[in-house]
């Protein structure tokens, strides 16, 4: 398992110099746990490239998406990022930390009313328009509010995404944004160019989710800066930035193999400063929203082994007292992850199993041909690189409570998203 994987004497799985094991005695279990240096190493990284390869000419928004929550905003801020936010939700976890408003860009396919006044009177950087009746209701509110709002324009520029079909964003079939090859994201900017209270300000893309590849971010790349100059050439219109969203791959098992952050970057800069020059048009302001590649790899999920069950010739369950609610994307999209046992993490891999959570769900899995030390009812078992799309995605399904978030550095722990209770549970109920 080449994953730096960090074992103390005691044979126990290390997350940010704390025992895992110890970790589950303090907060019991399913529990989250983020390594904090992780987080802000990738952070650092990605802002680091804004200014190598774009001269500082641009922004990295954290697509919180992937991890939402009040401390997440806060290390962004801290580290210097703007965010994307896809919900008033969101936004408003943003604005209860006081981060900075104009760092933020609101995206989403289907704003409401609420989500669009929201971000007006908050005075949010950017609001991405995804079809022209929203155009139109973000022109309406913000005249009543007497400000102009500064937009851009979702667009799908036709690139083929190798990745879930679920997670590609920038095909014509999609339900994102403005299409390129039929002139409807031509005929989006004309409108936004003529519409009151609107500032058109760049134009965004987005192609997909965990991809491993260079090729498709710069052709996206290469087809939105063709577009950036027929634009000017049709309208004369200048367009300022062009935000080209995430995606970037990583490590969930040993057979992904990612591509230093950096080599995107530089590939896509590269890209873009060649068709400035070509098509005789200014290099925009240039943004970036990376999630999963931020705090996926950061985040380990703990849970406690339960009933292990062999089925005679056919595979042994091993069963935790987590499961889909926690981490709904094996049943969403057959997601593989690497295991251990955090108590006995240096212990040899001799059994071939299933890990099923607790739910009353046949497919209530979280791996299927696991290889692992024979487990037993109380060993402790860590998931890698859940830190992207688990807890934001968790349900109480079956009414079971949310595990907590736990931060981790320097051979410290801090609590900084509750666990849910059962009280928590029935709180809303009448």
């Amino acid at each position: 398992m080449d994953r730096n994987v960090k074992i103390n004497d005691e044979g126990h799985l290390m997350l940010g110099g704390v025992d895992a094991v110890k970790l589950t005695e303090k907060y019991g279990t399913p529990l989250y746990v983020m390594d904090e240096d992780a987080v802000r190493g990738a952070m650092r990284a990605y802002r680091d490239s804004i200014d190598r390869f774009y001269d500082g000419n641009g922004m990295i928004c954290y697509a919180s998406k992937a991890f939402s929550c009040k401390e997440m905003y806060r290390i962004a801020e801290d580290e210097g990022l703007g965010a994307d936010v896809v919900s008033g939700g969101e936004l408003y976890t943003a604005l209860s930390v006081g981060f900075p408003m104009e760092r933020i860009c609101f995206h989403g396919n289907n704003k409401s009313d609420a989500e669009i006044k929201m971000a007006l009177y908050n005075r949010v950087g950017r609001i991405v328009v995804d079809n022209m009746e929203e155009l139109e209701r973000i022109s309406r509110f913000a005249d009543e509010l007497d400000y102009t709002a500064n937009v851009q324009l979702r667009v799908k520029p036709g690139i083929d995404a190798h990745t879930h079909q679920f997670i590609m964003t920038g095909q014509i079939d999609s339900k994102f944004g403005f299409a390129l090859e039929t002139g409807e994201a031509m005929e989006a900017v004309k409108k936004a160019i003529e519409t009151p209270s609107v500032r058109l300000l760049g134009v965004d893309c987005h192609i997909g989710s965990q991809i491993h590849e260079v090729t498709p971010f710069v052709k996206a790349a290469e087809v939105m800066m063709d577009f950036i100059a027929d634009i000017k050439s049709e309208t004369g219109y200048e367009i300022e930035e062009l935000d080209l969203g995430g995606g970037y791959g990583i490590r969930y098992t040993e057979d992904d193999d990612p591509v230093p952050y950096a080599e995107y970057m530089e590939a896509v800069s590269a890209a873009i400063h060649k068709k400035a020059a070509d098509l005789d048009v200014g290099v925009p302001f240039i943004l970036m929203e990376p999630g999963r590649s931020i705090v996926g790899e950061a985040g380990t999920t703990l849970y406690t082994v339960g009933a292990v069950k062999e089925i005679p010739g056919i595979r042994t369950y091993v069963s935790v007292d987590g499961g889909m609610g926690d981490n709904p994307r094996y049943i969403l999209y057959q997601s593989k992850y690497d295991f251990l046992l955090a108590n006995r993490a240096a212990d040899e891999a001799d059994t071939v199993v299933t890990v099923a959570g607790k739910c009353c769900e046949s497919g209530d899995l979280l791996g299927e041909n696991v290889s692992l030390p024979a487990a037993k009812a109380g060993d402790i078992m860590a998931v890698l690189s859940t830190g992207a799309y688990n807890y934001s995605m968790a349900s109480c399904y079956n009414r079971n409570p949310i595990p907590p978030v736990v931060m981790v550095q320097d051979g410290e722990d801090r609590l900084i998203v509750k666990g849910q209770s059962y009280e928590d549970l029935i709180r809303n109920d009448l």
